[in-house]
C-alpha cells in the first residue's frame, strides 16, 4: 500500500518546459526590448532560379498528369528527437525532397500540397497549383529569433523567407499556419462537390491525423468509414512517387556522379586509415570515421549506415556496429556511399586486403566473385528483364563453387527454382535502384521494377558476394572467415551499362597496385 506522505506533489511546471530549467534565459521586458533593437536590416535581394528547379517542376507535372482533380499532399517529416531536446539531422521524405527539389537539411515540417485545377489550367499546363506550406525566418524582432531553440535564427542560423524560396524554387510558397485550412478545405466525395485527398502517409504523424479527421468529419457515414479504402488511395500515391523516381533526369544522374566521386575519395581514406586501424582495439570504428569525415566534408552525410566489417564480421550482410578489430591479412569489407547535398547517395562496395596482398584462397574467392559482377554488368543491356542481372550473376557463383567442390548438387539443379543451395553463400540480392533513397523507388510495383525491363536513365546497383562463415562446417576450413562483396553504381544508357564507379579499381591486381600506391603518400 502506498503511504500518501510519500507521494511526490505534482508540481505546476509542465513537463515540456522543465528543458528550460537549465538556460537561465532572461524574460524581462528590457532584455526583450533590447534583444528587438539594432539589427542590420535582412537582405531583400532574392537569389536565382536553382538548376533542379525547372526538372522538379517536370516531376510535379507528370504527377499532375495522374490524379487530377485530387488533392495531393506531400509532407517533409518533422523533426526526429535522438535524445531528450536533441534532434537528429533532419532529412527530408525522398518524394518532397524530389518534388521540390530541396536537399540539405531544409524545412522541417514543411508540406507540398499540388492543388487541382480545372484541367491544363494548373502549372505549366498541368492539372494542379503547387505551394510549398514552411515556417519562414523569423524576425529579428521577435522572440522565437533567440528564444526558440529549435528554429530561432540565434541557435541554428538563417532561414529562407517565403519569397527567397519561390525565387530558388519556381514554386508558390506560404506559411505553415496556412496550412491546416489549405488541407482541409472543400474534402469530401467528388459527387457532393468535395475533393478527394491523397497523402503521403507515415511520414508526418500530425498532418496524417489532419487529413484523416478532415475525411472522417465530410464522410457521408463516419461511422462506417471505410478505412481500408482510404489507405488505398494513399499507397497509389505512394507507389506513383516511387515509380517516377525509376527514370532519372540529367540532373539526377549529375548528382548520381558527384555523389559517387565523394565516394571514391572516401575509400582513398580508407586505405590511408589501414595502419591506424590494424594497430587499434577498434579498428573498424576507425575505418568508419575515415570514411565518415570524408562524407561531411564532400556531401550532406552517408547515404546510409557504414559497413566496416573485417574478418569473419564481412560475412554479416549488414554489419553497421563496426566495433571489431582489423587485423593484418585479413579483408575488410567496406560498403559505403556518400550522399551528396541534393541528397543523392551513392552506394560502393570493395574488399579490400588489410596488408595490401590478397592470400591465394583470398584471391580465388575475390575473382569469384568478380566474375559474376562482370557477367551481371554484361547481362544488363536495354530491354533485358532487371531480374536477369541477378540469375547471370548467381549462376557464375553456383559454376565456382561448384569447381571448388563445395555445391553438394549439380550447377543446374542448384540454379533451379528448386533448388537454390548456392545461395546458402550469397542470400541477399544483386541490384537495387540507386538514387534519393540507397533502396530507392521502394515502392514501385513488382512489374515495374524486379520484372521491369531495363531503360535509358535507370540507375542501378550490381553487388554480388560470397560469405563463408568462421562457423560454417559445410565448407572448408581454409575458405572460413572469409567474406567478399564488389558493388558497383550502373546507369543504364541507349547503348548500354556505364559503370559510373569505375574509378575504384576492381580486379586484384589494381586494387593491390592501388592500395600501394595510396600507401607510399
Amino acid at each position: 500500500m502506498t503511504n500518501a506522505e510519500n507521494t511526490p506533489e505534482v508540481s505546476s511546471q509542465a513537463l515540456e518546459d522543465r528543458v528550460n530549467n537549465r538556460s537561465q534565459r532572461p524574460n524581462s521586458v528590457a532584455f526583450k526590448a533590447f534583444m528587438a533593437s539594432n539589427w542590420a536590416p535582412a537582405s531583400s535581394e532574392l537569389p536565382g532560379l536553382d538548376e533542379v528547379a525547372d526538372h522538379a517542376a517536370g516531376r510535379r507535372r507528370a504527377i499532375s498528369e495522374l490524379f487530377k482533380g485530387e488533392r495531393l499532399v506531400i509532407p517533409a517529416g518533422p523533426l526526429k528527437v535522438r535524445s531528450n531536446d536533441c534532434d537528429y539531422r533532419f532529412r527530408p521524405h525522398s518524394a518532397f525532397a524530389h518534388l521540390t527539389g530541396l536537399g540539405l537539411d531544409h524545412e522541417p515540417d514543411a508540406v507540398l500540397i499540388l492543388e487541382p485545377t480545372d484541367e491544363g489550367k494548373g502549372d505549366d499546363g498541368g492539372h494542379h497549383h503547387a505551394t510549398l506550406y514552411f515556417r519562414p525566418l523569423a524576425g529579428r524582432d521577435t522572440e522565437q529569433f533567440y528564444a526558440d531553440a529549435r528554429s530561432g535564427e540565434f541557435w541554428i542560423g538563417p532561414r529562407p523567407t517565403l519569397a527567397e524560396f519561390k525565387a530558388r524554387l519556381g514554386l508558390a510558397t506560404a506559411h505553415l499556419d496556412e496550412l491546416e485550412v489549405a488541407i482541409t478545405k472543400n474534402v469530401g466525395a467528388p459527387e457532393i462537390g468535395g475533393i478527394s485527398i491523397r497523402l503521403v502517409r507515415k511520414v508526418d504523424e500530425n498532418i496524417d491525423a489532419l487529413v484523416d479527421t478532415a475525411r472522417y468529419n465530410t464522410a457521408k457515414d463516419p461511422e462506417n468509414l471505410d478505412l481500408t479504402a482510404l489507405d488505398a488511395l494513399d499507397e497509389v500515391l505512394s507507389e506513383a512517387l516511387s515509380e517516377l523516381r525509376l527514370l532519372k533526369d540529367e540532373w539526377e544522374i549529375q548528382q548520381m556522379k558527384v555523389a559517387i566521386a565523394a565516394t571514391v575519395q572516401g575509400f582513398e581514406e580508407v586505405v590511408k586509415s589501414l595502419p591506424r586501424a590494424i594497430g587499434h582495439r577498434r579498428g573498424e570504428r576507425v575505418v568508419e570515421g575515415a570514411f565518415f569525415a570524408r562524407a561531411r566534408e564532400e556531401g550532406n552525410e552517408l547515404g546510409y549506415d557504414t559497413i566496416a566489417a573485417a574478418g569473419n564480421n564481412a560475412t554479416i550482410l549488414h554489419w553497421t556496429h563496426n566495433n571489431g578489430t582489423v587485423k593484418e591479412g585479413e579483408l575488410l569489407l567496406l560498403d559505403a556511399g556518400v550522399e551528396a547535398d541534393s541528397l543523392y547517395t551513392a552506394d560502393v562496395t570493395r574488399t579490400l586486403p588489410t596488408n595490401g596482398t590478397f592470400s591465394e584462397v583470398q584471391r580465388k574467392v575475390y575473382q569469384a566473385v568478380l566474375d559474376a559482377a562482370d557477367a551481371g554488368f554484361a547481362a544488363a543491356q536495354p530491354g533485358v528483364k532487371f531480374r536477369d542481372i541477378h540469375s547471370t550473376a548467381t549462376r557464375v557463383l553456383a559454376e565456382r563453387l561448384a569447381e571448388w567442390g563445395l555445391l553438394p548438387v549439380s550447377v543446374e539443379e542448384a540454379v533451379s527454382p528448386e533448388g537454390q543451395q548456392h545461395r546458402r553463400w550469397m542470400p541477399h540480392g544483386t541490384s537495387h535502384h540507386l538514387g534519393l533513397d540507397v533502396h530507392d523507388c521502394a515502392q514501385a510495383k513488382r512489374e515495374l521494377y524486379l520484372d521491369g525491363v531495363l531503360t535509358e536513365g535507370m540507375v542501378f546497383t550490381i553487388e554480388p558476394g560470397l560469405y563463408f562463415k568462421n562457423e560454417d562446417l559445410a565448407i572448408p576450413e581454409e575458405y572460413r572467415g572469409i567474406g567478399v562483396r564488389i558493388e558497383d553504381d550502373i546507369l543504364m544508357t541507349a547503348e548500354g551499362p556505364v559503370n559510373l564507379s569505375a574509378a575504384l579499381p576492381r580486379t586484384p591486381e589494381e586494387v593491390e597496385n592501388w592500395m600501394a600506391g595510396l600507401a607510399q603518400g
